[in-house]
């Protein structure tokens, strides 16, 4: 966070990984996702807010407000891992390139988006071998 150049990247791809599993689309102006600055006390704990806004039943309106806070580093190990084992198959495989199911699934913001059932259902499938990429 304290590289400001990455901020605009960084935003573009929470964006996109918020977008992707969306019932529908947002219109840019109902949507706001962004990374903030490092924050030296927090240490290596990520907190996030979440605010939503809808209607209830009578067309009655409603908001959403949850803080979500959790340690950083150990949040994306497993992933990592699941990924350099998909890597690996690749390898044996004789594939190169992007294996495209793989980064869909592990990525917030791969070559091509799929929701996240689908990017499941696709990487599942290219670890059985049933699928190339």
């Amino acid at each position: 966070m304290l590289k400001r150049e990455r901020l605009v990247s960084k935003k573009v791809s929470k964006t996109e990984a918020v977008q992707s599993v969306a019932g529908g689309r947002l219109a840019d102006r109902d949507v706001h996702i962004g990374p903030s600055d490092y924050v030296p006390w927090q240490n290596d704990n990520k907190v996030c807010f979440i605010r939503m806004e809808g209607k209830l039943f009578g067309d009655v309106p409603m908001n959403l407000e949850l803080r979500l806070s959790v340690e950083d580093s150990p949040n994306s190990a497993g992933v990592a891992i699941d990924a350099v084992r998909c890597c690996k198959l690749g390898l044996e495989r004789g594939v190169g390139g992007v294996l495209e199911s793989p980064s869909a699934y592990f990525s917030k913001h791969p070559p091509r988006q799929y929701s996240d059932d689908e990017a499941y259902r696709m990487t599942e499938a290219f670890i059985r071998g049933e699928r190339e990429r």
